[in-house]
């Protein structure tokens, strides 16, 4: 469901990594690597949200070059700092959401908010929300719709031990039908999500 070929990205002369490839189909995979290896900047070019100067990715066997529209459609994105809009309340960003995919805040998404706390978040904007409760409102959004690849960056950042347990939880269920790729440098939640580790050693060649 996630395929990328020949990833390349640098940033004046610096060349931050170069050649990435990797193919997946259903299930959890977290990459795992030092901090300023581009993990970030990977998956905002995963996510269509950064340009790479050179190679595709392919979600759903749609080209995030040639047909966006269509790969961006099947494809859901928590950043690590979840800001859509700061004046924006949490209700608003899953209705919008909603409507972009097509379905709506059902009583499932409702009860998944709950479980993350986030009821009594829902009518605040996001400037008034902790980064977690931030993070927790994009993860609910993920779930929405029939996306087929979940990109999440450092997804357990800012959650406390119950919030964890619902993310791992989550991203069990969603594995079972969908690609889910994010980054963490927490080995017990990798695991506690089942999810394949993987470097930038395995991507092809990192720089």
């Amino acid at each position: 469901m996630l395929r990328f070929e020949n990833l390349c990205k640098r940033y004046d002369e610096h060349v931050i990594f170069q050649g990435l490839r990797y193919s997946v189909g259903t299930g959890c995979v977290a990459l795992n690597d030092e901090t300023g290896s581009g993990k970030s900047i990977l998956l905002g070019i995963l996510a269509g949200e950064i340009q790479p100067d050179q190679g595709d990715v392919w979600i759903d066997g749609h080209s995030l070059s040639s047909a966006p529209i269509e790969a961006k459609s099947r494809l859901t994105y928590v950043p690590d700092d979840c800001m859509p809009y700061s004046l924006q309340t949490g209700r608003a960003y899953l209705d919008l959401v909603a409507s972009n995919r097509k379905t709506v805040v059902d009583s499932r998404t409702l009860d998944l908010a709950d479980r993350f706390g986030l009821t009594p978040h829902l009518e605040k904007r996001f400037e008034q929300m902790s980064f977690g409760t931030r993070k927790k409102m994009f993860l609910t959004a993920g779930a929405l719709g029939d996306v087929k690849v979940v990109i999440a960056d450092e997804p357990g950042a800012g959650l406390d031990g119950p919030a964890r347990a619902v993310l791992i939880d989550l991203f069990k269920t969603l594995g079972e039908d969908r690609t889910v790729f994010f980054s963490s440098y927490d080995v017990d939640f990798t695991q506690a999500c089942g999810a394949k580790m993987i470097s930038f050693a395995e991507l092809g060649v990192g720089v």
